[in-house]
């Protein structure tokens, strides 16, 4: 067992680099955003395009990469949504047995099924180098490709997720040690 939590903190660490990388996007994104408005703006004023289909695309992408490459950071901090009418009345070892049949019976298997109905449309959005049908926009087949990476670390966390609630509901683990 200590070497299956050795393998969680390994996969937990990997994904807390990962989510503290994508807070720097966020300031990115933001600024594009502000000049995207204000170059609408200021343009208009001065007969000028100060913006771009590209600096849209940008701002589009640098949001898509947040949420896909924040979601297992959000699900190595217990942030996703849950329904729990009855979950927080449960003692810590029937919340890890809860936890553990929800990420193998739906959360692992629902990332496997994206992972493998987006395959091919991903495929073949690289091989005919997909771009965006706008003037100016930006090639489509990178930020498509984050699908799969997205549900991969999902996976991956997932599967930490199931070594520490096992380990928990076997006694190996405190719940508060959990995080």
């Amino acid at each position: 067992m200590q070497q299956l939590l050795r393998i969680s903190r390994l996969i937990d660490s990997f994904n807390e680099r990962i989510g503290r990388l994508t807070y720097w996007i966020l300031p990115l994104m933001i600024l594009i955003g502000v000049w995207n408005v204000v170059g609408r703006y200021l343009g208009r004023f001065i007969g000028e395009n100060l913006s771009s289909n590209g600096f849209i695309e940008t701002q589009w992408y640098l949001f898509d990469l947040v949420f896909l490459l924040g979601a297992a950071y959000t699900l190595k901090h217990n942030g996703h949504v849950r329904v729990d009418v009855f979950y927080k009345s449960l003692k810590p070892k029937a919340q890890a047995i809860a936890n553990l049949i929800g990420t193998l019976l739906f959360l692992i298997p629902f990332c496997i099924m994206v992972i493998y109905f987006s395959w091919g449309a991903i495929v073949n959005s690289w091989t005919i180098q997909e771009m965006s049908p706008d003037p100016g926009g930006l090639p489509r087949y990178p930020i498509k490709s984050m699908i799969i990476v997205s549900f991969g670390l999902l996976i991956l966390q997932g599967i930490s997720e199931a070594i520490k609630n096992w380990a928990i509901f076997a006694g190996y683990l405190a719940p508060q040690e959990e995080e």
